[in-house]
């Protein structure tokens, strides 16, 4: 966990009174932080420590009106600094002072405060806000918030936050959040973390949510409308906090059947992974038309749609765990993202297994076999796949091909040693995949290095499939004739791979 400096109120404040705003080696922090896949995103020279974000709403307008309060540490000399927002700002304070802000491109909001903010201190950033967020649109028409017949909710995936709250949005700078909503009687609001309490005055109630960890901006999560409430806790005794809408219509029992099992597959999870990381767990259905789904911190997002054909606890395994691989250690770098999505694929692989529904190796076996070598498939590099390949059926399929063959290479003893270790290890923090070929050598003493760039770097069809060392690779290495038998689990875990194409 990173340490920031922190510094007195009252020191702050003469230290910001002692530096004029023209003062030499101050200037604009970064509108983004470089990242290789979306270089605007989040911003340079400061990192945020927490939000508290405050908020009305009116589901009969899609009114929303917000304070949202950043607390944040300098880390260079600034005369300005950005925001990622994309909402109509009324107000911003910097220390209390009234700042001077413009906006530009997608969601950047520029901030000049009345002080510059040097090196090392820290800032207290306070913005007012009033929109329509239904009819707020960026990025070529997309938006996050979408409306239901009775509120509205927002998840997405890369971004999303832009639609409610101000912040730093890149998965690199994690902050822990309390998130207040007012809503008429009635209504009830779902977000991450714990339920702290809940107050009615003339007509409107106000849900007051908590995550006490570390947690990225499109990370964060608000359903507004009627739902059903379910709490218990799992047989390791985290709280459980499961949201169904009221009008599901002919999904509802099918949604419930799975993520009711939340608990049980939470401390199933636990014995691959380790402790689990949060304060709370559960899941949301509201009613929206989507397929789709994320791994929204303690409270996952599911889609109605993704119930549509039954009951599927292999798609409630993949998003719970991400809590681990994506949420507790998230990604340093979109381009990272089968650090996210390889995992929780295989962690699907394990769940099958455990069904007696097809082991992990008979799945890595028929996904081989199933493209030929000149399928476009291979050519998506698991480790690096682009932007347009984000969320390409490779980077879940072959990247958890990639996981089974580091499994073969190390043995199981080994294998299951790294996979619960690195969650553990780099619990709360951020990583790259160059960070986990790192630890993997480490901890098995291999050089795993033709291996990682065989599954996740090479844009080509391996010549052999995932197989254990010295066994046979003919039923693995064919590219014509008859497939493998497809396992009992395939369709339940390759619905998973449109989950969050779906729901970006």
């Amino acid at each position: 966990m990173r340490k920031r400096l922190i510094v007195s109120a009252a020191f702050g404040l003469s230290l910001l009174l002692a530096v004029p705003a023209s003062a030499s080696g101050f200037h604009p922090g970064a509108d983004g932080l470089g990242d290789p896949y979306y270089a605007t995103l989040g911003n340079g020279g400061y990192r945020v420590s927490h939000y508290d974000i405050r908020l009305k709403y009116q589901p009969a307008t899609d009114e929303l009106e917000g304070t949202t309060t950043i607390l944040a540490t300098a880390t260079e000399d600034l005369s300005r600094f950005n925001l990622d927002f994309a909402l109509q700002v009324t107000e911003v304070r910097v220390n209390g002072r009234v700042a001077a802000f413009a906006t530009s491109g997608d969601q950047e909001l520029e901030i000049t405060p009345a002080r510059p903010l040097p090196r090392g201190t820290e800032a207290t950033v306070v913005v007012r806000y009033k929109d329509v967020p239904s009819t707020v649109q960026r990025y070529g028409g997309y938006t996050a918030w979408r409306r239901t017949p009775d509120g509205a909710v927002v998840a997405g995936e890369p971004v999303s936050a832009g639609w409610w709250f101000p912040s730093n949005d890149h998965p690199s700078d994690k902050a822990t959040f309390d998130v207040s909503v007012l809503v008429p009687d009635g209504t009830q609001v779902i977000s991450n973390g714990v339920l702290t309490g809940t107050g009615s005055r003339a007509g409107w109630t106000r849900y007051n949510w908590r995550e006490n960890k570390p947690q990225a901006s499109y990370l964060a999560t608000l359903a507004i409308g009627k739902f059903d409430i379910t709490q218990g806790t799992t047989a390791g005794g985290v709280p459980v906090y499961n949201a169904y809408s009221k009008d599901l219509g002919e999904n509802a029992g099918a949604a419930r059947a799975s993520v009711e099992r939340t608990g049980e597959l939470v401390d199933w999870l636990s014995g691959y992974f380790g402790a689990y990381p949060f304060s709370s767990v559960g899941g949301f259905v509201p009613n929206v038309r989507t397929s789709g789904g994320l791994e929204t911190q303690t409270r996952v997002f599911y889609g109605p749609g993704l119930f549509a054909r039954g009951s599927n606890t292999s798609v409630v395994v993949h998003e719970l765990a991400h809590q681990w691989y994506g949420d507790s250690v998230s990604l340093s770098r979109w381009s990272d993202i089968w650090l996210n999505e390889g995992f929780a694929q295989y962690a699907q692989f394990l769940w099958s297994e455990h069904e007696n529904e097809g082991t992990a190796q008979e799945l890595a076996d028929y996904i081989y076999a199933s493209y030929p070598a000149d399928d476009p498939f291979w050519t998506v590099r698991p480790g690096d796949p682009g932007e347009e390949n984000q969320l390409a059926d490779a980077v879940y399929q072959r990247g958890a091909l990639a996981i089974q063959a580091l499994r073969n290479t190390v043995g199981d003893e080994t294998f299951f040693r790294i996979l619960k270790g690195w969650p553990t290890e780099r619990r709360y923090g951020n990583a790259t995949v160059q960070d986990f070929r790192a630890y993997a050598e480490r901890i098995s003493g291999r050089s795993l290095g033709e291996l990682f760039t065989t599954w996740l770097f090479t844009p080509a069809k391996p010549a052999t499939g995932p197989v254990p060392t010295g066994a046979a690779t003919a039923a693995t290495s064919r590219t014509d004739g008859p497939l493998p038998a497809e396992p009992k689990s395939w369709k339940e875990i390759q619905a998973a791979n449109s989950v969050h194409k779906n729901g970006k």
